[in-house]
């Protein structure tokens, strides 16, 4: 069943009042997980805008498929169509909320940062974060639309 646009604009608007706003987001290739809700705060709508020397909260609400010792998180910023490495602070997904080893079935929350240095260009473009499993499968994969901003 596709859901009204009504439905939809006032599920957006419930959302943007939420201190971590669940986002519309492209899932890119959850192969041994599935995503339930990515939040980005704050990040009220999108776009999402990121202010540069400013960190952001990411949480992602997933269950797994698989067993797996570790995850390991990999953060693009897709441009052209090209995929940009993005270093994390904290790629290590069993130092980020998840209790490993992970357990097939159940449902964890992956929690990070973003950080988004003053260096970097003003531009628009699309936030690409991966989790891989032991074996280099995706737990998740998701995108979202960023523009990067003074």
């Amino acid at each position: 069943m596709v859901p009204s646009p009504l439905a939809l604009l006032l599920a957006l608007g419930a959302a943007a009042t939420a201190l971590a706003e669940p986002l519309r987001f492209v899932d890119c290739g959850s192969v041994d997980g599935s995503i339930q809700e990515v939040n980005v705060s704050p990040c009220p709508t999108q776009p999402c805008l990121l202010h540069k020397g400013t960190s952001y909260s990411i949480n992602v609400t997933f269950a797994s498929k698989i067993e797996s010792q570790g995850s390991k998180a990999k953060v693009y910023g897709e441009m052209l169509h090209v995929d940009v490495p993005f270093p994390i602070p904290e790629p290590d997904g069993c130092k980020s909320g998840i209790q490993c080893p992970i357990q097939k079935g159940h449902s964890y929350s992956y929690l990070n940062k973003l950080p988004v240095k003053s260096e970097y260009p003003s531009i628009k473009l699309i936030v690409k974060w991966e989790l891989v499993d032991d074996q280099e499968q995706m737990l998740f994969c998701w995108k979202i639309p960023v523009q990067i901003t003074s």
